[in-house]
């Protein structure tokens, strides 16, 4: 089955195209702040540059970790849902559930490992330009040099591969239970995790109430409690999904027609499918709400104090401001990757609905509603992630549950987001839908 997998890796090369380029993005942002460990243990380096090294690679790798997690596994397995047809004639032809695991883990393995090392020449380049960053700003001694080593090279490949080799099992596993008629199964693993995450989450925001306005650390409580309770929202997806569109499917199909029921019709069917694409705009949407308003309510405070940044002060801000960057890089390339993934494969789809009476038109404007429809559920759900972390902040920070800097930030976030997704799915589906109705049924089968 092994070779069964490289065969079917370079016949259809387009289609582990979005997981290559997943595996790679995500195996460059872990090793640029995971060399920075390394550069840290380097010889020569003084006290102060080796804790802010320390510092920016443990909070912002541990972020960059856990996003690069689910940005991998999330866009396996919108890849390996789009192949069940493939995998039921598979079994139907004698494959056995063991061999059909083999070769499809076997494929996630090769794409993620060709990724994480593709990664290496990249992340040498970031990790010495951040180096750079933190020069300048005078957090790190100019002597210091900067040092890609082994804990930088085993962690990319490392989370990398068993990102694929998880997802794509995971993923699989549902696709061959579905062949062969058992269903996707409950997803119990899947549950508890989502609430894991959650609980976690709010105990982090919890501890917020109990430390010092003034203390150093106090935006990481927060911060990290807002991003596991999106990671929580993250996976219940399909559920908070499902539940919108209980409120919204009467007022939809009402308001909108044709356009609006087959909308609302393909969501709740391919409500699961698109958690992929929802994972990445949750996580994007609640952290960087989350990191921007509590840096901004940080600076407001020291501001307001009289007193001047401390080295402490400006390194915090520029670890913010480095994981917002990279966030806003990296969700935005995973949710532009996942969403051209998932709609440029729904050609078949689309046909079908031609062939039955749909006009190309009401097809695009399914697909619009659609992508209306995601951004307003990953950007409301993200917002009360990034809230549930700002609101504890500001309360300890300011005594002012609230906080005062309006809502201009928020209002950028959501226009990355709406432009993103509605933009992607609309670019795809027009292409999608260039293609002759009959030929694309045609081909498809």
């Amino acid at each position: 089955m092994f070779s069964l997998a490289m065969r079917s890796i370079g016949k259809r090369p387009g289609r582990f195209a979005a997981t290559l380029l997943s595996s790679f993005l995500g195996a460059t942002v872990i090793m640029v702040f995971n060399s920075l460990h390394d550069t840290a243990s380097g010889p020569g380096v003084d006290d102060v540059s080796s804790t802010s090294l320390t510092t920016a690679a443990a909070v912002v790798g541990g972020y960059g970790t856990l996003l690069v997690f689910f940005a991998v596994a999330s866009t396996l397995t919108v890849n390996v849902r789009q192949r069940e047809e493939e995998i039921r004639l598979l079994r139907n032809t004698g494959a056995t559930p063991a061999q059909i695991k083999r070769m499809v883990v076997g494929e996630a393995a090769v794409v993620g490992l060709v990724g994480a090392l593709l990664a290496i020449g990249p992340a040498m380049i970031g990790g010495s330009a951040l180096l750079d960053v933190f020069q300048e700003n005078g957090e790190v001694a100019q002597s210091v040099d900067h040092v890609f080593g082994p804990i930088a090279l085993s962690s990319g490949i490392s989370v990398t591969l068993l990102a694929s080799i998880g997802a794509a099992f995971l993923a699989v596993r549902r696709a061959t239970r579905i062949a062969a008629g058992l269903g996707g199964g409950r997803g119990r693993a899947r549950t508890v995790f989502a609430g894991l995450a959650l609980v976690l989450g709010l105990g982090s925001v919890s501890a917020t109430f109990a430390m010092d306005a003034t203390e150093p650390a106090l935006m990481a409580a927060p911060a990290y409690g807002a991003i596991m309770i999106a990671v929580g929202f993250a996976v219940f997806s399909p559920r908070l999904l499902a539940g919108l569109l209980g409120v919204l499917e009467r007022p939809l199909s009402a308001v909108f027609g044709p356009s609006g029921y087959l909308a609302v019709h393909n969501i709740r069917q391919r409500a699961r499918q698109l958690s992929g694409v929802l994972m990445p705009l949750i996580l994007f949407t609640g952290l960087a709400t989350a990191t921007l308003y509590m840096q901004a309510v940080e600076n407001d405070a020291l501001k307001a104090s009289g007193l001047t940044k401390s080295v402490e002060d400006k390194n915090m801000e520029s670890l913010n401001l480095i994981v917002v960057g990279i966030i806003v890089a990296f969700s935005c390339v995973m949710l532009i990757n996942s969403l051209y993934a998932a709609t440029s494969y729904r050609g078949q789809e689309f046909g079908q609905q031609r062939l039955s009476g749909a006009t190309p038109g009401q097809v695009l404007g399914m697909v619009g509603f659609e992508s209306v429809l995601l951004t307003v559920t990953g950007v409301f759900f993200g917002t009360v992630a990034g809230l549930l972390g700002i609101l504890p902040f500001t309360a300890v920070r300011t005594d002012s549950v609230w906080p005062e800097q309006g809502l201009g930030t928020w209002f950028v976030i959501a226009g990355i987001a709406v432009v993103a997704t509605v933009g992607t799915m609309l670019f795809t589906g027009r292409r999608v839908l260039r293609e002759p109705a009959v030929s694309a049924v045609a081909l498809a089968a």
